[in-house]
């Protein structure tokens, strides 16, 4: 074996698993001295969100979680306290301006909390003045993708058009029950939610409500992939910082699956027309995929 094959080789899961919970010792028992995000990307899921973090933390003004992009604290973390959360950033030393330094912006992508109830109102209390990225998808391929992405993660038994019937009895009750217990979980909210999670309005809605819409930055999935450079620089602008010309855009996450039957598309489209005539009125603009 070359020294340059053995470089590419990935770690074994123990010796993965050993760093992880080394780090994570570390970065705790430091977590007073650790910056808290100035911004996050909130959602959706399935929408392209771990690309966009991929491509912002090779920016030389921004810096996340080294571990993970995504820590979910405001959604299904939240019993751990402020202090657990702040232990997976950098120290303030190392982001902190100062003469002759440049601010470094921190931040995370936890997909869960656009659709969580309390997280909008807790990222408000806890990160005053954070700014809030939205990717936004097509919601009938949002929807198809998502049941892919359970499925291979084992937390979807049904096919597709048998899941999209047992949503509405799966979540029956658990928005509430998330809203009036804090340390509630919903297994079916969280990963079952494939229609739910497309009437981004509502979502979008509560957002603005906790933060204000200046706050809240939308980012189309479908230009993102296809003018990179475009969107990153209004990512760039909203976040204030440079312009930097050297990010390696790709695609992360892609899972590849069957094509949606047509018919199936067509009665999926006309569900989302109200919703997606809601996002417009609330965005100020036709989707892409309504256009």
């Amino acid at each position: 074996m070359t020294n340059s094959t053995a470089r590419r080789l990935p770690f074994p899961e123990p010796v993965k698993h050993s760093v992880r919970s080394v780090h994570s010792a570390l970065a705790q028992a430091t977590r007073e001295a650790r910056a808290l995000p100035t911004f996050i990307i909130a959602g959706a899921q399935r929408c392209g969100t771990t690309s966009l973090f991929r491509a912002l933390v090779q920016h030389p003004q921004v810096a996340g979680p080294p571990l993970r992009k995504g820590v979910h604290y405001f959604d299904t973390g939240y019993a751990r306290g402020i202090g657990w959360y702040r232990g997976h950033f950098p120290l303030r030393a190392l982001v902190r301006s100062g003469s002759g330094r440049t601010r470094i912006e921190v931040g995370e992508s936890s997909p869960y909390y656009l659709f969580h109830p309390l997280a909008a109102e807790r990222l408000a209390r806890d990160l005053p003045g954070v700014k809030v990225v939205v990717m936004l998808r097509d919601p009938v391929e949002r929807a198809y993708s998502a049941h892919s992405h359970e499925r291979a993660r084992g937390f979807e038994s049904e096919p597709f058009e048998r899941a999209l019937e047992l949503e509405p009895e799966r979540l029956r009750g658990e928005e509430e029950r998330l809203r009036s217990d804090p340390g509630a979980w919903s297994h079916a909210h969280q990963h079952q939610a494939y229609l739910s999670r497309g009437r981004y309005a509502e979502q979008l809605r509560r957002l603005e409500g906790h933060l204000g819409r200046h706050r809240v930055h939308v980012v189309e999935s479908e230009a993102f992939f296809t003018d990179p450079e475009r969107v990153f620089t209004g990512v760039e602008d909203f976040l204030g910082v440079d312009h930097c010309d050297r990010i390696r855009f790709s695609r992360h996450n892609a899972r590849p699956r069957r094509q949606m039957p047509e018919r199936l598309r067509a009665r999926l489209s006309d569900h989302f027309l109200s919703p997606d005539e809601d996002l417009a009125q609330w965005w100020g603009r036709t989707p892409a995929w309504r256009a």
